[in-house]
């Protein structure tokens, strides 16, 4: 995301009309506004009545549709698509806020739909709201203050992240789930719809209820992920264990130790249990919280 071929230069109106000058490869619409001081990248395509703020800097090849707002300090990389209303950059809906200057950071290819949004961050961690690459966010969903996305992450319609939340990467969250802030949800997981997340989603799960709680492993994902069937089958004992027998963490690390099944995904597994237990309210970063 450092590489931007084009700083593109504005004419004293262009707040108003967002107009280019002549030999600059990107394409503003007539009606968009492009605020001095915005940067665009080679190929970028800004649509019909867009606004892009002057703190903004977009990699090549990025497409906002139509109606797209970017505002504040944003940084989004190449190929990525924005479509209609989607607000990127927006103050945090956190009554703390003070009007700090924090920011957005997006990666490579994403999807954005409509009326997605995305708040930029607060002081209360590092100022910063981020997505990486490959991510499909499907329309309305909200991104809050200080969320942090891996890659090749689904948000499907309606999902909605409070602050501080964190999402690992090759996770999916399916309708209208919503996720309680500071939780934390686990790589390769699925949640299924209308889902409420109070507590942090462990990696290779299927979770779904309200409270959502794991069911199984979410072994599709791990079967299309190229997961060995060793690995699933030992991932499938580790709930059995932990969530069917209820042994506890030590004494299924023991059984599965002794049963030649400690791999690596089980012990990140149970890694990222061990922290959920230190945590609070069955989230690890809740401790990081403001008291």
């Amino acid at each position: 995301m450092d590489d931007f071929q084009a700083t593109v230069p504005m004419r004293e109106d262009s707040t108003r009309r967002g107009g280019l000058l002549r030999g600059v490869p990107a394409s503003v619409h007539p009606s968009a506004v492009v605020e001095v001081g915005a940067q665009l990248g080679e190929d970028v395509v800004v649509g019909p009545f867009c606004w892009v703020s002057s703190g903004a800097i977009i990699g090549k090849g990025t497409v906002l549709e139509s109606h797209v707002t970017i505002v504040g300090d944003v940084r989004i990389g190449e190929q990525n698509r924005l479509f209609s209303n989607a607000v990127i950059g927006g103050e945090p809906q956190d009554v703390s806020y003070r009007g700090t200057r924090t920011r957005v950071e997006i990666g490579d290819r994403n999807v954005i739909r409509e009326g997605v949004t995305i708040n930029r961050g607060t002081e209360k961690e590092d100022g910063l709201t981020s997505i990486g690459h490959d991510n499909f966010l499907m329309a309305c969903s909200h991104v809050a203050h200080d969320c942090r996305i891996g890659d090749h992450c689904m948000l499907a319609n309606g999902t909605l992240l409070g602050g501080h939340v964190r999402v690992h990467s090759r996770a999916s969250l399916s309708g209208a789930v919503a996720v309680h802030h500071w939780a934390t949800i686990g790589g390769w997981s699925f949640v299924a719809g209308l889902s409420r997340v109070l507590h942090d989603v462990p990696p290779f799960m299927l979770c779904e209820g309200l409270p959502a709680r794991p069911r199984c492993i979410n072994v599709v994902a791990l079967r299309r992920g190229g997961f060995s069937h060793e690995s699933i089958t030992a991932v499938t004992e580790a709930h059995r264990l932990l969530y069917r027998a209820k042994v506890g963490l030590e004494a299924a690390r023991e059984i599965l130790r002794s049963q030649s099944m400690l791999l690596s995904d089980v012990e990140q597994l149970l890694e990222f249990l061990a922290m959920q237990k230190e945590g609070r309210h069955g989230r690890a970063r809740e401790q990081r919280r403001a008291a």
